[in-house]
């Protein structure tokens, strides 16, 4: 009878661990984190396996700023999507047997994601 009350207990327990960390990319007891720059990655974990250049589909919904109105009361709005792409490059790490490629996106000089592939035999 005790057993029958565990399991609903450990799963009611399970609900309330926090979730997972941001993902990061642990380089010689250093970690790669969200808005680092190239050369602090570059510091911290040293060359990628590879690197790949590309153009990224702009932000769907571009920034739209409406200045104060002017002395002659017209509003002028500007759209700030001057740019029909994000030049971005991503960086993939091979940390070693059993670990997860890992591919560093940089847009705007920074980190911006971390994403694992598959594990490394």
């Amino acid at each position: 009878m005790k057993r029958s009350l565990f399991i609903p207990a450990a799963l009611l327990a399970l609900s309330f661990v926090a979730p997972a960390q941001a993902q990061t990319l642990n380089c010689n007891r250093d970690f790669a984190q969200r808005g680092d720059s190239k050369f602090t990655i570059l510091q911290k974990c040293g060359e990628p396996v590879f690197k790949d250049n590309f153009c990224a589909r702009p932000d769907p919904n571009p920034q739209v700023i409406v200045p104060p109105s002017s002395s002659t009361g017209s509003k002028t709005v500007i759209v700030n999507n001057n740019s029909t792409c994000d030049q971005s490059e991503e960086w993939t790490y091979r940390p070693g047997s059993g670990q997860f490629e890992t591919m560093l996106l940089f847009q705007n000089g920074a980190l911006k994601s971390i994403r694992y592939g598959s594990r490394i035999p």
